[in-house]
C-alpha cells in the first residue's frame, strides 16, 4: 500500500472517541451504570461527551466515531443526536481501549483503507482547541506519510504519579516538532517523576494516538494477532460481534502496540502545548474550577451550599441544603443514595470504596 500523502491526510482523518470506563474515583457522582463522560462536571453546559465531540468536529467535521458499551448507547445517542446510527460502534461486553480502538480502526479500514485515524478519550478536559488543532495537524501529516503509530504528548506541569510518561528522542526528519519516541514508561513514584521533569525529555502520556487504521492493525497483528484477525473479521462480518467479542483478548493499546512499536523505533510524538485533565479525582476537578466565596468550589446548584469558614468542593445533585462549617480542603459529594466525605489530598483514595462495594455485593451503588 502506497502511503497517503501528508496534505491528503486531514481530508482522510476520522476521530474515534472511546466512551468507556466508570471513574471510580468519582464514585458517587461516576459509576458504572452512568461514567463521569456522560456527565456536565465542569459547569459549561455541556457533558465531557459532548464536549469532546464538539471540538473533534472542528478537525475532523462529521467524520467522528464513538465506540462505547451496550449500557451507555442510548445516553450516547441522546447526548449526540446527530451521530449516525453508523457511527456508533457497541461493544457487547469491557474488553479495554485496544478492542475497542482496533474495531474503529478494523470498521473504517473497510470503508476507507487510507483512512488515519486519532484515538481520543471521551472524558478528559481540553482548553486551548486551536493549539490542540495544530498539534492534531502534525500528527496526522506524520501519520499519512509515514509507518508510525504517533501520539501526542503532554507538557508537565507538576510531576504527577498518576499518569504515564513518554520520553523524547531526537526530532524526526521532514517534520516541524515530531520526536522519535525512546520509551513509554508506567506511572512513576513522586522521585522519579521529578526526575523526568528535570531531564526535560519527558512528557505526561494522555492516550492520545493517531495512525493510518491499515497500519494500527498490520502493527497489532505482529504481537497480537489473534486480536487483530479477530477485529477484521467482525468488521467484515458485523453479525459476529455477539459470539466473537468476548473472546478477543483484553489488554490497552499502550500494552498491546505502543510500547512495542517504541522499543522498534516505529513511535512518534508531537509535542503538545495545550492544557489536558484527564478529570481523574475530585482534586483534580477542583482545579479546573473556579472558587466561590470563600475558597468552596461548588459543583452543582450554588444556592443549595452553605460554607462557613471552610474551602474545597462540594458537589450537589439531589437538591438538598449542604452546609460546611469550619472545615479546609474537604470534598463533599451528595446524590440521592449515597454520600462521600475526604480531603481533596485524598481523593484518589475513593477507588477503594467503589472496590469494597463491589466486594459486598453493593451493585446497586456502583
Amino acid at each position: 500500500m502506497q502511503p497517503m500523502t501528508a496534505s491528503a491526510g486531514l481530508d482522510r482523518f476520522w476521530a474515534v472517541v472511546p466512551a468507556g470506563g466508570a471513574g471510580t474515583r468519582l464514585w458517587p457522582v461516576s459509576r458504572a451504570s452512568s461514567p463521569k463522560f456522560l456527565h456536565d462536571l465542569t459547569g459549561g453546559g455541556r457533558t465531557l461527551i459532548q464536549d469532546t465531540v464538539d471540538r473533534l468536529r472542528d478537525l475532523a467535521g462529521e467524520r467522528v466515531l464513538v465506540v462505547t458499551g451496550g449500557a451507555h448507547a442510548q445516553a450516547v445517542r441522546e447526548q449526540v443526536p446527530d451521530l449516525p446510527e453508523d457511527l456508533l460502534l457497541t461493544e457487547p461486553s469491557p474488553r479495554d481501549s485496544m478492542a475497542a480502538i482496533g474495531l474503529a480502526a478494523a470498521v473504517l479500514e473497510r470503508r476507507d483503507p487510507g483512512a488515519v485515524i486519532g484515538s481520543f478519550a471521551a472524558d478528559h478536559v481540553i482548553s486551548n482547541r486551536p493549539a490542540l488543532a495544530v498539534a492534531v495537524t502534525e500528527a496526522v501529516e506524520v501519520a499519512a506519510s509515514e509507518d508510525r503509530l504517533v501520539t501526542i504528548g503532554i507538557e508537565p506541569t507538576y510531576p504527577a504519579t498518576g499518569f504515564g510518561y513518554i520520553q523524547m528522542g531526537p526530532p524526526l526528519p521532514g517534520h516541524r516538532t515530531a520526536r522519535r519516541v525512546r520509551q513509554f514508561v508506567e506511572k512513576p513514584n513522586r522521585q522519579r517523576a521529578a526526575s523526568y521533569l528535570a531531564t526535560g525529555e519527558f512528557r505526561w502520556n494522555a492516550g492520545m494516538f493517531v495512525v493510518r487504521a491499515r497500519v494500527l492493525l498490520d502493527l497489532l497483528a505482529r504481537w497480537h494477532p489473534a486480536l487483530a484477525a479477530g477485529l477484521r473479521e467482525i468488521a467484515a462480518d458485523p453479525s459476529l460481534l455477539e459470539s466473537r467479542w468476548g473472546g478477543l483478548e483484553k489488554i490497552a493499546i499502550d500494552h498491546a502496540v505502543a510500547e512495542p512499536a517504541a522499543d522498534e523505533g516505529l513511535v512518534a510524538v508531537i509535542p503538545g502545548d495545550f492544557d489536558w485533565d484527564d478529570v481523574g479525582d475530585f482534586k483534580s476537578l477542583s482545579g479546573l474550577l473556579p472558587s466561590g466565596e470563600g475558597g468552596m468550589t461548588v459543583v452543582g446548584d450554588p444556592h443549595q451550599v452553605r460554607a462557613i469558614d471552610a474551602g474545597g468542593l462540594v458537589v450537589t445533585e439531589s437538591g438538598r441544603l449542604v452546609a460546611v462549617v469550619g472545615l479546609d480542603d474537604v470534598v463533599v459529594v451528595e446524590t440521592s443514595d449515597a454520600l462521600l466525605v475526604t480531603s481533596r489530598e485524598r481523593a484518589q483514595d475513593v477507588k477503594y470504596v467503589v472496590q469494597a462495594l463491589r466486594d459486598e455485593g453493593r451493585t446497586d451503588l456502583v
